[in-house]
């Protein structure tokens, strides 16, 4: 049975994960791959409550932005260096700390409160309590695909997208044991089911039922419910994405996915062979480190990512 491996996109790479490990690549403007490996102990590893069902993923949650923030600004500071001395760069435990508690606060006041306000305001059309809630789900919705729609229009989060997509494909060449090669890789899709986008559009569907049913009337407890519910949904949300990752085979898992994984056709895109090599080499640095003894079939790329 394949080994898990989860990844994200970077500045002009891709970051791979295992379960112990996680490998960074990177293009550089000369066309040298740069890369990283680090070991890292999972928060539910060392705290095992952490990994009780519904608690679990709003701990994956936070501890996915952690890791995901110190990438990014590995793959940022090896680009503005050329490959040298990026560690000198790095930014600080406090700032790194800052950056996440920013990025949470925006999230949610974005996605969360917003579409609170916004439906409240509409209180003099749309009357009740159930109908507000309602229609303040739609609008999450909505503010979430219109956001997605509109970074997506931006030439370096284009590139980005279209390393999320040579993630992607990475991950399915090497789930379907075909050969970790550019070519073979670019044949699989740019969608998968364990995707953060899916993640997120069920959360964002989930939250709809969750605050449908909350009753409250008054506009600052409203918007504290909100807040108090998150790692409730996030909990729920995680359960479903794991299950649907975990059930594909079945019609009717799929229908259930679908619509997360539609969305994927917005944060993916497709990419080209010089990004589905740094991707591969990502995985197979990984896969080293974890001492992955899967019969992969070699090919060349197999020993030139061994090599980098």
């Amino acid at each position: 049975m394949h080994k898990s491996y989860g990844g994200q996109a970077l500045i002009e790479g891709v970051m791979m994960r295992g379960k112990h490990h996680q490998a960074m690549a990177v293009r550089l403007d000369d066309g040298r791959i740069e890369s990283l490996v680090t070991p890292f102990t999972p928060w539910g590893e060392a705290h095992p409550i952490l990994r009780l069902p519904f608690i679990r993923g709003s701990v994956n949650m936070v501890e996915s932005l952690v890791v995901g923030m110190k990438a990014l600004s590995w793959s940022t500071n090896v680009n503005l260096s050329g490959g040298m001395d990026a560690e000198e760069e790095a930014v600080k435990p406090w700032q790194m700390a800052l950056t996440v508690l920013m990025s949470l606060l925006l999230s949610i006041g974005i996605f969360f409160l917003l579409p609170v306000l916004l439906a409240h305001a509409a209180g003099p059309w749309i009357s009740g309590v159930l109908a507000q809630n309602l229609l303040e789900g739609v609008l999450r919705v909505g503010i979430f695909l219109l956001y997605i729609c509109l970074i997506a229009q931006m030439p370096d989060i284009h590139r980005v997208f279209q390393y999320h997509g040579a993630e992607h494909k990475s991950i399915h060449c090497y789930e379907k044991g075909a050969p970790l090669a550019p070519a073979s890789a670019r044949r699989f899709s740019r969608l998968h089911p364990r995707c953060g986008t899916s993640f997120l559009f069920i959360v964002m569907v989930v939250s709809i039922f969750v605050f449908s049913f909350t009753g409250v009337d008054n506009i600052l407890l409203r918007l504290f419910s909100r807040v108090l519910l998150l790692p409730v949904i996030a909990g729920v949300s995680y359960e479903i994405l794991k299950w649907t990752g975990r059930h594909m085979d079945r019609p009717i898992v799929r229908l259930i996915a679908w619509p997360g994984m539609q969305i994927q056709r917005m944060t993916t895109a497709e990419p080209d062979e010089d990004m589905l090599e740094v991707a591969l080499v990502a995985l197979e640095k990984v896969r080293l480190a974890e001492k992955d003894q899967e019969p992969v079939p070699f090919t060349q790329m197999t020993y030139l990512a061994a090599q980098h």
